[in-house]
């Protein structure tokens, strides 16, 4: 009920003629820069009769209930599109480690070379991070884990090591799901 009382203000009034609610959508349709002055030089009309029906009609009054109003709509639009674009982001980062995780669990050197791997779960999880609204890590993977430069070690070692990461990220990826 109230929603509909304050759009009523907005609208033609009931003893508003159709020609004074007209000057009023020219005058409430100028935005923050409107006059009375300006919307009786768009309708070619006596700037005089314009200021009677704004006092009459409570023109200044009712153009700002409808700014407030606008304001309120293109605030929850925003607000929408953030969620939106919040859960595309994580369904985004959920796909990516989830390529992931199954490239570390049958690892061909041929495909992707494991610092390419390390930072391909790091981008992925700081998507999501972001997308549940966490903030970043700071630094990278490779500034907290000193050394991940893999492409110098054995192979048992590269093993060893993504067998290590591979815990990592699981053990992450059950945090994210809880």
């Amino acid at each position: 009920m109230a929603d509909r009382a304050i759009a009523d203000t907005w609208e033609r009034q009931a003893s508003e003629s159709p020609q004074a609610y007209e000057a009023f959508t020219v005058y409430r349709d100028l935005g923050p820069a409107r006059s009375v002055t300006k919307a009786a030089r768009e309708l070619d009309k006596s700037r005089t009769l314009l200021g009677r029906w704004s006092r009459q009609y409570a023109w200044v009054m009712r153009a700002a209930a409808y700014d407030r109003e606008q304001d309120r709509l293109f605030v929850a639009e925003q607000s929408h599109a953030r969620r939106e674009m919040a859960r595309r982001h994580a369904k985004l980062a959920q796909a990516v480690q989830s390529k992931a995780v199954a490239r570390l669990q049958a690892p061909d050197p041929r495909e992707l070379s494991p610092s390419e791997l390390l930072r391909y779960i790091q981008v992925a999880a700081e998507i999501e991070r972001r997308a549940v609204g966490e903030t970043p890590v700071s630094g990278t993977v490779e500034d907290r884990d000193q050394g991940a430069d893999v492409d110098g070690l054995s192979d048992e070692e590269r093993r060893a090591r993504m067998d290590q990461l591979r815990g990592e990220l699981e053990r992450r990826l059950s945090e994210v799901a809880q």
